[in-house]
């Protein structure tokens, strides 16, 4: 089957939103897409239609997710403690054990047929993890991988004090991607005591704000973010 390449790519900035509501959103556009694919290959060559792409970037209310090969155990709270926290807990369908998401963390889903860019998971995590390491480096942090893990670190080269700032979870079908990449920006780190972040106990979480000492403009880490990616993957924005 010969696919249209499609490289354009709808972004999508959901501001301020429900962790759920943007699951099921997210659910959506993916099945839809997978659907897409699977009615091209009954219809053949001739009959084709283009497979869309998107990029969701998100901040949620404050919400742990489980992934599939996590441990409930590394949640450190119970129901009580959860509400007082003000805070959500859902076992959700991507790769990887248990996160945080909350205000001040620049969340992405790229919602992407990989058959448009390349069929390569392990590339598309690194792409992902090279956006950030590139948009870091614009503010002067230097970031970068630890052998075996997922996600971008500092201090990474010398194993002292390795701290993750960025965490990626994924989930793949027929190609199509969703869920994607935690990065803290101004986060509240505090709620990450209430965890054992993606399942790993001896290394530390941090933020943009902690390492620079102050409060980051995160209009400004979204658009470095999102033109890092587009030029990484070579997507064209769809009006």
């Amino acid at each position: 089957m010969n696919q249209i390449i499609n490289k354009k790519v709808k972004f999508i900035d959901l501001g301020q939103k429900d962790y759920k509501e943007t699951w099921d959103y997210q659910e959506e556009l993916f099945a839809d897409t997978v659907a897409l694919k699977i009615q091209n290959r009954k219809n053949g060559p001739e009959h084709q239609q283009v497979t869309p792409n998107y990029l969701l970037f998100v901040e949620h209310p404050h919400v742990y997710t489980l992934g599939k090969s996590g441990e409930l155990s590394h949640l450190l709270l119970d129901e009580n403690s959860l509400a007082e926290k003000n805070a959500t807990f859902y076992k959700i369908n991507r790769g990887g054990d248990i996160t945080y998401h909350g205000p001040g963390q620049l969340v992405g889903y790229p919602l992407l047929d990989l058959d448009n860019f390349f069929t390569d998971i392990h590339k598309y995590l690194r792409y992902l993890e090279e956006a950030i390491i590139l948009t870091l480096a614009d503010y002067g942090i230097t970031a970068g991988r630890i052998e075996g893990l997922t996600g971008v670190w500092l201090d990474h080269e010398k194993q002292e004090n390795p701290r993750k700032i960025c965490a990626l979870g994924v989930k793949s079908s027929r190609w199509v991607t969703m869920h994607g990449f935690a990065f803290n920006v101004n986060a509240d780190l505090s709620y990450f005591n209430n965890i054992v972040p993606c399942g790993i106990s001896d290394k530390a979480v941090t933020s943009m704000h902690l390492e620079l000492g102050k409060a980051v403009d995160e209009a400004g880490v979204k658009e470095k973010v999102k033109n890092h990616i587009a030029k990484l993957f070579e997507m064209e924005w769809e009006d």
